[in-house]
């Protein structure tokens, strides 16, 4: 066999492959006599059957198979021989493949990138430092509270925080406009659901009253044809309603898992479950710190067959979170919305795996099973979520990568520059923001077109 190999551009090779006639010739030839012991053709006898016969009725299909099967093994043999790691599938085509003649084809494929790591003492890293005050576990008491409100009817007029049930109807120069409309809506006054200046007037009413407000739709907001526009909302009041918050007793205590212990046990699990929240977030911010900062210290080539397979899986979860199922095929999301997400995921991967083998890094069991028990201890029965984990391989897996990664974490931050910053709970908890996201906060996606988009 006699292998010639070029390097196309960047991580593309092309190699030509040519194999012997004589090879290919006695494989047919192989091929063609074990048919011809189990081929069954009228007028001959099982196993009788002339090879000139076989030869003739199964010979081109048979070298067609052989010539498949002579392409892999002599494509796995040949990157073997030139010590290549193939990223992702070969695009094979045959060049020569007439019959006593020496058959040839050419493989295009991509390989894997030769990594060399920059220092990881050029990585610098803020790490948050905060604590559960009691002020921030008072706060998140009251946060509870809130969150379990129910909604009392009342005859006065709507204050903010109380609730609105409206029919509304917006016209934009006298005439209806698609979602403008609703019936029976829940409206909290005071929550910043609607565009600017709708809820502001809406304060004051009482139940049975009519109104007609005048509002302005943003210049950047989603439906183009409303941007900018003046609107008029025809408002009917159906009932104003007040919150009414829960006692903190042993009714409320129940709702989360907490049966005994009275208030004290409460807040204790409250402030346990804070703190699993903060060392959660601080570990997550620190991590996705040391994975950028390996991005920008290293270069990498990255293969298009392994973008390509990162965006198919990127369409699947696409397609999984907005429900979809069977009836969107992932295929058809385009491509270009997750090119640039797939090639860094690619990337930090190849860096990952280079700095676990260049470290000799294993998964720590010790960790995995710490992990397991740390997410364990949020559930009322935390051996059950236990063993379900050991007796899921999938999902034991899953951890062990995620422990492994935090291993890899670790690797950085022995070397890394890392500074500590003093920070209050709220900050630490609050997701970081991508470097190229605005410094506002964005505005509320909702359903009606009254809603801020």
């Amino acid at each position: 066999m006699q292998v010639s190999l070029e390097t196309t551009s960047g991580l593309e090779r092309r190699m030509t492959i040519v194999v012997p006639a004589e090879q290919v010739e006695s494989k047919v030839m192989e091929r063609l006599k074990e048919t011809a012991k189990r081929v069954r053709i009228d007028g001959f006898r099982p196993g009788k059957v002339p090879l000139s016969v076989v030869k003739r009725r199964y010979g081109k299909a048979t070298r067609h198979e052989v010539v498949g099967d002579v392409m892999q093994a002599s494509f796995v043999e040949a990157i073997q021989e030139k010590s290549l790691n193939p990223a992702g599938m070969p695009s094979v085509e045959p060049t020569k493949m007439e019959p006593g003649e020496d058959f040839e084809f050419v493989a295009t494929f991509e390989v894997y990138p030769a990594i060399e790591l920059a220092s990881l003492a050029d990585i610098k890293i803020e790490k948050p430092v905060a604590e559960v005050t009691e002020a921030d576990l008072d706060k998140m008491l009251e946060n509870l509270r809130e969150q379990n409100k129910v909604w009392q009817e009342t005859d006065r007029e709507a204050a903010n925080g109380d609730q609105v049930t409206i029919d509304f109807m917006g016209k934009v120069g006298g005439e209806a406009f698609d979602g403008g409309s609703a019936e029976n809506h829940d409206l909290e006054l005071g929550s910043g659901r609607m565009i600017p200046g709708f809820e502001d007037q809406l304060t004051g009413v009482k139940a049975g009253e009519e109104k007609t407000i005048q509002v302005t739709f943003p210049e950047d907001y989603q439906a183009e044809e409303l941007a900018g526009k003046a609107a008029d909302f025809d408002i009917t009041v159906k009932k104003v309603s007040e919150s009414i918050l829960p006692e903190l007793n042993d009714e409320f205590f129940v709702k989360f898992g907490v049966t005994e212990g009275g208030f004290d046990k409460f807040r204790e699990e409250v402030k346990k479950n804070m703190e699993r929240e903060l060392r959660h977030a601080i570990k997550t911010k620190v991590k996705n710190q040391a994975m950028d900062a390996l991005l920008e210290v290293n270069q990498v080539d990255v293969p298009k067959a392994l973008t390509d397979g990162e965006i198919d899986r990127l369409r699947e979860q696409a397609v999984q979170q907005f429900g979809g199922g069977q009836q969107i095929d992932p295929k058809n999301l385009p491509a270009e919305l997750f090119t640039e997400q797939a090639e860094k995921r690619v990337a930090l991967g190849l860096l990952v795996g280079e700095l676990v083998k260049t470290n000799n890094i294993e998964v720590d069991e010790a960790k995995v099973k710490e992990t397991i028990e740390d997410v364990a201890s949020a559930y009322q029965e935390p051996e059950q979520v236990v063993n379900w984990y050991y007796n899921n391989e999938q999902q034991l897996n899953e951890v062990r990568s995620l422990v492994l990664e935090d291993q890899v974490v670790d690797t950085i931050l022995k070397e890394a520059e890392v500074t500590e910053v003093k920070c209050g709970y709220e900050e630490a908890i609050k997701p970081a923001q991508a470097k190229d996201e605005k410094a506002e906060e964005p505005e509320a996606n909702t359903d009606d077109g009254a809603e801020e988009a």
